[in-house]
């Protein structure tokens, strides 16, 4: 499936590779486009051909991304998470995730047939759309905790590939804000709460949708009202404890009962020390121990895949 075109100062294509082409215009055609317009293969493997083009105008680069068009169903519904991640500082990055996300469902069960391509309710697990339609219900919202989400998948696929899966996400996220934070304006008196939004495909693998900068903290559910109001009371407890001034330089390690339902993600720090640990170590020809395949980059000792 193909969204074509998107504008963005020139015509911008996004191309698959082993998708069914939904429209008259032949592969052939579009690459000798990407040729003309001075695109650029990046990658290519069975999945997914990637291309980046750099205006000439204002050399700007503009990433193109791919509808994810076997998403994983429960109940027949597609759905896609909504996770908060806290940034104290960019430079060095400390980030913290909430546990308490959820999931959006929703209201009308997937089919990627083409007739349905405009069906909102199909397509779109935003709550502002589902919450038309004849079959939302009002009363859990069409949501999951992700905690029901992952004792689903550990029933239904297995306990160390869904640990996987959440280390995949955490992998994201942590990627995410690394590829940004040389551009943002780090001031040790800020923090922000961002709302990642991720899908899942059926093969579980994780896809980064969207990253929203002060997401909405309107709630649509009394669950939902109690989660925004805890995410609310523990973000400003690790930013402005005591209602002080944030300041990243005194609040570099909240204390664990300050955390709340927050737990450390990432602290660059911490994991460039440890990194340097390692390697004084590796060169006084000490074994590293039982502990060498496990990273403290998440400042917990835990099983990672994307230190």
């Amino acid at each position: 499936m193909w969204a074509l075109p998107v504008v963005l100062h020139q015509c911008l294509w996004i191309m698959a590779g082993k998708v069914k082409w939904v429209t008259d215009i032949e592969k052939s055609v579009l690459i000798n486009n990407f040729e003309k317009r001075g695109w650029v293969q990046v990658t290519e493997n069975e999945d997914w051909n990637f291309y980046w083009f750099v205006s000439q105008s204002n050399k700007e680069a503009y990433v193109i991304s791919l509808y994810i068009n076997n998403p994983l169903l429960i109940g027949g519904r597609k759905f896609d998470l909504r996770l908060y991640v806290l940034v104290s500082t960019y430079r060095p990055l400390r980030c913290y995730m909430y546990k308490l996300g959820f999931c959006r469902f929703c209201t009308v069960k997937y089919t990627p047939s083409t007739s349905e391509l405009d069906n909102m309710f199909v397509h779109l697990t935003n709550v502002a759309i589902q919450k038309h339609g004849d079959d939302y219900n009002h009363i859990h919202g069409g949501k999951w905790t992700v905690s029901n989400l992952r004792l689903y998948l550990e029933s239904t696929r297995g306990k160390e590939v869904t640990s996987k899966l959440f280390d995949e996400i955490h992998w994201i996220i942590v990627q995410s804000l690394k590829a940004v934070a040389p551009v943002m304006n780090n001031d040790k008196h800020c923090f922000e709460c961002y709302g990642y939004d991720i899908i899942i495909d059926d093969k579980l693998k994780p896809w980064l949708i969207e990253v929203n900068a002060s997401p909405s903290l309107t709630s649509s559910t009394a669950n939902d009202r109690i989660l925004k109001y805890n995410l609310i009371n523990d973000t400003l407890n690790i930013a402005v404890p005591n209602g002080e001034i944030p300041d990243c330089k005194w609040n570099k390690s909240p204390p664990k009962e300050v955390l709340g339902n927050y737990e450390i993600l990432y602290d660059e720090e911490l994991a460039q020390g440890d990194g340097a640990d390692r390697e004084l170590r590796s060169r006084q020809g000490q074994s590293q121990g039982p502990r060498a395949g496990r990273s403290r980059d998440s400042g917990r000792a835990v099983l990672t895949t994307w230190k």
